[in-house]
């Protein structure tokens, strides 16, 4: 790039675009910037794709982070598509009728960071007093609660991960084969006997044991691939919660491949643990094999952490790339070595969702309940029914159609 095209403000805007991804949550230093600048000094601007992908090589450093840079460098360096909505906007046309389209990935994020300054300056107006029956409104919280993790702006999802960091985890308990002493309950001979032998026998009290109860082990299996990617982040802070609050939480995550994070997991910082866990993860936002994950699962690990009534959350979309028939024959050895298996999908929050696709077909018999994991609230149901039955609204048969209706 020649001395000219600096004094024309490509660094000064880089500069801003890298403040731009830092407010929109991305880890964006002055390290960072200053590579930035150099590498476009040394690659040149030939096309839109080259200066895309060259900052992209630089600023971007987590997988995750893919969406929101993304979304920023289409609305920062002033895409036809902006201007044409600008121009729209204080145009005076018809009001439009047509369906909206549904909002991107980090479209949130990008936008406030974008427009915060200009939200700041623009002049205080003086609002009249007005009474509002809010009896039938939602307060900030219920909205924050029922939004998409994938649409929540920065300050949202950091809100949400607060929200999800002190969440009633569940308490649920079972009953194992061994006893501990109890002021009531069975006679305990062996105790009495121990007692007794201490007196020489001259005095022989009664002793009771009642059966030992404990939580039972949690395995979370993650699927951190490209079609997940919205979801990856948010699903690992509450993962990170679960290890945090109970013992017992194995975590797994898998796209192309398998990878344990119960290490990683048990880090205090939450921030310090997502670090490791991407660090650890080589596939992330990749393909899909669930069918070769779960063998490896099944093969490997099921037999360490799967006894004791264990139980399963299985967080993917079901879209599987290869063959079904692995798939349901690993869905079915999975399921006979738990005590319940939870499918968590987040296609569940489209109201048309139907279970046509291969992958989720193969997998919904072997499951105990299906349910939906895209906001604060699925996340709280699913808390509430560990401790509980689970609501029919949660039954597989719902969405099955083997030939006839469920």
């Amino acid at each position: 790039m020649s001395t000219s095209a600096i004094d024309g403000r490509i660094a000064d805007n880089i500069v801003y675009f890298a403040r731009t991804l830092r407010k929109a949550g991305l880890r964006v230093g002055p390290a960072s910037v200053k590579d930035a600048i150099e590498a476009v000094l040394a690659a040149g601007i030939g096309s839109r794709d080259d200066f895309y992908w060259t900052l992209h090589a630089v600023l971007v450093s987590r997988r995750e982070d893919h969406e929101t840079f993304d979304e920023a460098f289409r609305l920062f360096w002033k895409s036809r598509e902006l201007i044409e909505k600008m121009l729209a906007m204080f145009s005076p046309v018809a009001p439009d009728t047509r369906e909206r389209e549904r909002p991107r990935a980090a479209q949130g994020r990008v936008a406030d960071a974008l427009f915060e300054g200009h939200a700041r300056r623009q002049p205080a107006r003086e609002t009249p007093e007005i009474e509002v029956d809010a009896r039938f409104t939602g307060s900030g919280d219920e909205v924050l609660r029922a939004k998409d993790f994938a649409q929540m702006s920065a300050t949202e999802l950091a809100a949400a991960r607060r929200a999800i960091a002190e969440m009633r985890l569940p308490a649920d308990r079972m009953r194992t084969r061994r006893f501990r002493p109890s002021s009531r309950g069975r006679v305990d001979p062996r105790a009495m006997m121990r007692s007794a032998a201490r007196t020489g026998g001259r005095l022989m009290l009664p002793k009771f044991r009642a059966p030992r109860e404990t939580q039972p082990p949690l395995v979370v299996l993650a699927d951190i691939s490209g079609s997940m990617s919205q979801y990856s982040r948010i699903f690992l802070h509450f993962l990170h919660a679960l290890s945090e609050k109970r013992r017992r939480v194995h975590a797994f995550a898998f796209g192309t491949r398998l990878t344990n994070l119960t290490r990683q997991l048990r880090h205090r910082d939450p921030d310090a643990a997502l670090a490791l866990c991407s660090a650890a993860v080589k596939d992330w936002s990749g393909g899909t094999r669930i069918g070769e994950a779960l063998t490896e699962f099944n093969r490997l690990w099921s037999r360490r952490v799967l006894g004791q009534g264990a139980i399963v959350l299985l967080i993917t979309d079901g879209l599987e790339r290869d063959a079904v028939d692995r798939l349901s024959a690993e869905m079915e050895r999975l399921r006979k070595s738990c005590r319940r298996l939870i499918w968590l999908n987040p296609l569940l929050r489209f109201e048309g969702f139907e279970a046509k696709a291969r992958g989720v077909r193969a997998m919904l018999p072997h499951v105990d309940e299906f349910r939906a994991v895209h906001n604060l609230d699925a996340l709280a149901d699913l808390c509430a029914s560990l401790d509980e039955r689970s609501p029919a609204s949660a039954d597989p048969r719902r969405w099955r159609v083997d030939g006839e209706a469920a």
